[in-house]
């Protein structure tokens, strides 16, 4: 069964990227699941929503991190 999914681009922060790839690589963990996973948390775990929408520890340049 092939899953519906939907192509799209984000803009993420390089440095950020660079860590996720580094740790990622070791676990076997893809950019792909973790925004699936995160996606279905937002919408469905309230403290999770919370919590995102409340972090201040990202840096923003030009675009709306």
């Amino acid at each position: 069964m092939k899953a519906d999914t939907k192509l799209t681009s984000v803009k993420v922060l390089s440095n950020l990227y660079k860590q996720f790839k580094i740790r990622s690589l070791n676990e076997d963990f893809t950019l792909q699941k973790l925004v699936n996973r995160s996606i279905h948390r937002f919408l469905t775990d309230e403290d999770f929503k919370f919590n995102i929408k409340h972090h201040k520890d990202l840096r923003v340049s030009g675009s709306r991190f």
